[in-house]
């Protein structure tokens, strides 16, 4: 899938859920082990946002869309212990990279990335804010409502404007997008790797912990 100004324009235009009606989601492909430890760890397009230290003895990488119900309810219920039990105590190194599934999940990652410039810590507080207004930006004009965050977060409307129409900013979006399809056969959200083990889906702290502490120890 590649995501064009144009669908994305028309996209942005349309009001409430009817705008994803005509959307293809990105195609399936065959689940499967990543290929390496160090295809997962390569940044392609962006630049990695990160959380923890760059020698920690465990790396997890979340793959999200940020329409994604499912990685909103981890963002809210999960992510929070293991930042506070594992990422804030140094044990672990924690990168959150993008993958929109659709239109509207690519316009918000954009926005994040303009808010935050770079700033791992306020790219992290924005993608919070997303998810835990998700029912607000996704279901009501979309445009609209990311304008008003974006204000809030101390841009102006036409930097704004100017975010959503980065044709440069989708097009890494996509290349990382399609880098993680095809090489790390994600096709799902949310989607983790674990020092590279995959695991897919909403993923309970209990099952984190006995996937951490073991390689914490080895």
């Amino acid at each position: 899938m590649i995501i064009t100004r144009r669908a994305f324009t028309a996209t942005l235009s349309l009001t409430g859920l009817a705008a994803l009606a005509g959307f293809s989601p990105l195609r399936l492909i065959s689940d499967a082990m990543a290929q390496s430890v160090s295809d997962v760890a390569k940044p392609v397009s962006l630049p990695d946002m990160v959380l923890g230290p760059a020698d920690a003895a465990v790396t997890i990488t979340e793959y999200a869309s940020m329409t994604c119900p499912h990685c909103a309810a981890f963002n809210k219920d999960v992510f929070p212990k293991l930042k506070s039990e594992y990422i804030d105590t140094g044990k672990i190194r924690y990168i959150f990279r993008e993958f929109p599934l659709d239109i509207k999940a690519a316009a918000g990652s954009m926005l994040t990335r303009c808010i935050a410039n770079g700033d791992a810590q306020k790219y992290f507080a924005v993608t919070d804010m997303l998810f835990r207004s998700q029912n607000d930006w996704v279901v009501k004009n979309t445009t609209e409502t990311l304008t008003r965050i974006g204000k809030q977060a101390g841009l102006s409307q036409q930097q704004v404007e100017a975010c959503l129409k980065d044709q440069a900013l989708l097009d890494k979006i996509a290349a990382d997008q399609k880098y993680a399809s095809e090489v790390l056969k994600v096709d799902s959200t949310p989607t983790f790797f674990i020092n590279g083990e995959k695991i897919k889906g909403e993923t309970s702290i209990e099952e984190f912990e006995k996937k951490i502490n073991p390689l914490l120890k080895s």
